[in-house]
């Protein structure tokens, strides 16, 4: 499927997106800006378990830029997007057709947001494929507790290491690559992404440098010293408190 574009956008802001990073005390004031946006009232309420700010920060988001939100949920990262990289940015939220059928809400949800004038910079998509395209290169690939799903049936288990390959393409030279994801006991690899919906970061940082990444950093903001790492995510004991990594991956080249 194409993308859905809000008529409202200039042609000229998609041609956009090469915009320098913002140093990081300016960074994170555009961030704060963000989060204090009055229409992120509902979502300000899961600020304290999932750390916003820390984790945007990794990927050096900055005005003008294109920012692919993968797998989007019920968009709580996509508002920010949109509020950092303003009307000359560009948000895209994507769902491989698989997944969007298990999320018919977020989806009708996400679709009504980016029909509004104060999202007017994002634009949804289901796209028949698990690995995602977008319609021009990118600043920031961003994948939030999804990355572990590519190695699944209900998929076509494409493979993470797919989704690293692909996203190190669509990325322009200098952009992040973005991942979240609930850890697994050191060692497991990916045995337990069907059925804990963990995985282990050792891979994860294995299979994006393999794909040629350079690992940028990380925040252990979302680590929890109590996870088991045993448990399935979904389990009542754990949900909502799981153990996570968040990685940050840089395209080498560009203007730093």
């Amino acid at each position: 499927m194409r993308f859905s574009l809000n008529p409202l956008i200039p042609a000229t802001a998609l041609l956009l997106g090469m915009a320098a990073p913002v140093h990081a005390a300016g960074a994170r004031t555009v961030i704060d800006q963000a989060l204090a946006d009055p229409s992120r009232a509902t979502d300000r309420r899961q600020d304290a378990q999932r750390h916003p700010a820390e984790l945007v920060a990794l990927a050096h988001v900055a005005r003008g830029q294109n920012v692919l939100d993968l797998i989007p949920g019920g968009g709580y990262w996509t508002r920010i997007f949109s509020r950092i990289v303003g009307p000359t940015g560009h948000v895209y939220a994507v769902w491989p057709n698989a997944y969007a059928k298990l999320a018919t809400r977020d989806v009708t949800g996400l679709r009504k947001t980016a029909a509004s004038q104060a999202y007017r910079n994002v634009a949804v998509a289901i796209q028949p494929q698990a690995l995602p395209t977008a319609p021009t290169l990118l600043d920031v690939v961003w994948t939030s507790q999804n990355y572990h799903d590519y190695a699944d049936p209900f998929l076509g288990s494409p493979g993470p290491d797919a989704l690293a390959r692909d996203a190190f393409r669509l990325l322009r030279p200098g952009g992040y690559f973005i991942v979240i994801d609930h850890r697994s006991a050191a060692g497991r690899g990916m045995v337990d992404t069907d059925t804990l919906h963990r995985i282990d970061p050792v891979i994860v940082r294995r299979q994006a440098e393999a794909a040629g990444f350079v690992f940028a950093g990380e925040s252990r903001v979302l680590a929890n010293a109590s996870d088991p790492l045993t448990t399935k995510v979904f389990d009542p004991a754990i949900r909502g408190r799981t153990s996570q990594f968040a990685y940050a991956f840089r395209k080498p080249g560009g203007v730093r």
